[in-house]
């Protein structure tokens, strides 16, 4: 994890004592399971509760004792062991060392889902507003980065809260899969521990228990989810990327927040530039990445090896701490993002009616011509646009092909503007709803 991209928060969820706490709340839980089946003393399990709840775990202690067993549960036992007393001997009884670390990874994912989840919330939520505050704010829609025919800023965010809105489903299903508790001994078989425990600990923690654990939590679980932060991250990015080529300085129809006394260049004072999606492109491109490592890690050998260990313990804060980063930003960057209407309207103009040739085109093929034909006048009119700096309409109306087939009126009528956003009230109802 780096700081600079880095959210207090999620950090925590990572941290080596939110992790200890984790694993003694795990064991704790076993132990209340064992007393009730008989297994262990019921005072046992109090004063594990007691001593335990009790104790400040000292992460440099920790380390210092599996720098000698090279086993960092065994290390963790052993300094709990320190504060609990003679009843320590109870703890982890029939367990295994995977029960303790994938249940505890289970419950980081799930927290760390939480947390991204209200980030999207609050996302949306800012996509909401600038999007019904554009709903009608006419601007060019884009093919290859080539004028194509006007659509309004308020559908491109629109757009932008139909995919968050999938992204969060997506998550909410992928949270819900990686929700999942292991309390079934070596090899799964709870041969030394009874199922009732691991659902016991399950529900104390708000998890369900693994069908089939094969002493790990199955890796598909963690491939999905991490597969789903990657899509997630995709998402970022295109609404990074369309906000990036909007603040181009050709066309400038929508801007990065500047704030007071930001610089832009360390040479060029004049600078102004979309340093925050530049940045959550790259940011994206992380959080994917970690996805690949993550479904390498499905296929372990017959009933488990560690070879996902050392992965998990670098993306599982990695990529969460960093989407969280990186859905705050856009949040913000959304939420301040200054907008020229007056520039979308230049740009839009620019090739003098140019986006009104689909329905110059339609029309000409409802009046008789072929369609090879109606595009063949339309296109030749067309170049003398993009070639000359000619009016569109003008050479329409002084096409005796074209006039041969159409009225001026008729003509002139397929320059409505209003024409190509008659349909803007069924998408946003489409999308929001009612609302």
């Amino acid at each position: 994890m780096i700081p600079r991209y880095s959210r207090p928060e999620m950090v925590a969820i990572w941290s080596p004592e939110t992790r200890f706490r984790i694993w003694f709340e795990i064991e704790a839980h076993a132990c209340d399971a064992l007393a009730e089946l008989g297994v262990i003393p019921k005072e046992a399990a109090k004063t594990i509760w007691e001593k335990g709840g009790a104790a400040k775990f000292d992460v440099a202690k920790i380390d210092e004792i599996e720098r000698v067993t090279k086993h960092d549960v065994i290390a963790f036992l052993t300094h709990l062991a320190e504060f609990v007393g003679p009843d320590a001997r109870f703890i982890h009884q029939g367990m295994t060392s995977s029960d303790v670390l994938d249940t505890c990874l289970a419950v980081q994912l799930t927290r760390a889902s939480d947390i991204l989840l209200a980030d999207i919330d609050a996302l949306l939520a800012a996509l909401k507003r600038r999007a019904f505050e554009h709903k009608d704010t006419v601007t060019i829609g884009r093919s290859h980065g080539i004028h194509a025919e006007p659509t309004t800023f308020g559908i491109k965010l629109a757009q932008a809260y139909a995919e968050f809105s999938r992204c969060r489903a997506r998550l909410v299903h992928a949270r819900e899969d990686i929700a999942t508790c292991a309390i079934s001994g070596a090899v799964g078989t709870f041969a030394n521990i009874e199922p009732y425990v691991e659902e016991h600990v399950a529900a104390k923690l708000g998890l369900k228990p693994e069908p089939v654990s094969t002493q790990v939590i199955p890796r598909d679980r963690h491939a999905m989810f991490f597969a789903t932060l990657g899509v997630i991250a995709s998402s970022v990015e295109r609404l990074a990327v369309e906000i990036r080529h909007l603040q181009r300085t050709e066309v400038l129809e929508a801007e990065e927040y500047f704030s007071p006394g930001q610089k832009g260049s360390s040479a060029m004072p004049h600078k102004r530039n979309p340093v925050l999606t530049e940045n959550l492109t790259g940011l994206a491109r992380m959080v994917r990445s970690m996805a690949l490592p993550a479904m390498e890690d499905v296929a372990l050998w017959h009933e488990r090896d560690i070879s996902h260990s050392s992965v998990e313990r670098m993306i599982g804060p990695d990529a969460t701490v960093t989407l969280d980063f990186a859905l705050a930003r856009l949040t913000g960057v959304v939420d301040k993002l200054l907008v020229y209407p007056e520039n979308m309207e230049k740009n839009l103009n620019k090739f003098r009616g140019l986006v009104h040739s689909q329905r110059v085109l339609l029309a000409l093929t409802q009046a008789g011509l072929s369609r090879e034909d109606a595009y063949r006048l339309v296109q030749r009119n067309a170049m003398k646009v993009w070639e000359h700096g000619a009016d569109f309409l003008e050479e329409l109306l002084a096409d005796k092909d074209v006039t041969a087939a159409l009225s001026e009126a008729e003509i002139r009528e397929k320059f409505d503007l209003g024409y190509h956003t008659k349909h803007v009230d069924t998408i946003f109802k489409r999308v929001f709803g009612e609302a």
